[in-house]
């Protein structure tokens, strides 16, 4: 089994039901959720919206490869009303994002037969303290695999 820590965020609707939902539909699709951060209000990133978002972390055990559990991710986006993604860095209000942080201590980059990419560590976490405050909440002393800085380190220096 392996870790894998995602950062969750939603900014219509119910959103602390989406993060629920999410957390639910990680728990039936991809693996045991073994912890899982508060909830935090945060201001939207890269982009103006009058809506706040609400964001967390969660570490689930899988038995799913990377490029499964962003499968299943993005399953459940769709699952749960997200009908688009991001695309070149332009940013949108959205019913929920789970965005894959952490996959043990793997550096990776591929892009799947569906032409999904995946960039492991995600390469804007240590940059956005929507992430880092979660992340570092529930894995203060994991190290990130590039910096090798702990997750609380990238935290305090933001």
């Amino acid at each position: 089994m392996a870790k894998v820590y995602l950062g969750l965020g939603t900014n219509l609707g119910d959103k602390e039901q989406n993060l629920r939902d999410a957390v639910q539909k990680i728990e039936e699709q991809i693996g045991k959720v073994i912890s899982l951060s508060a909830f935090y209000v945060t201001a939207p990133w890269g982009f103006a919206s009058e809506n706040s978002f609400l964001n967390a972390a969660a570490c689930v055990e899988t038995d799913l490869s990377p490029l499964e559990v962003l499968q299943e991710t993005q399953m459940i986006e769709r699952e749960l009303g997200r009908t688009q993604k991001s695309v070149n860095g332009i940013y949108s209000d959205r019913l929920i994002d789970i965005d894959l942080l952490l996959y043990e201590d793997l550096v990776l980059s591929v892009t799947s037969a569906s032409g999904a990419e995946l960039t492991l560590p995600h390469p804007l976490m240590a940059e956005r303290d929507f992430v880092m405050k979660p992340l570092a909440e529930i894995a203060p002393d994991i190290l990130h695999p590039v910096s090798g800085k702990t997750m609380k380190g990238i935290l305090d220096a933001l």
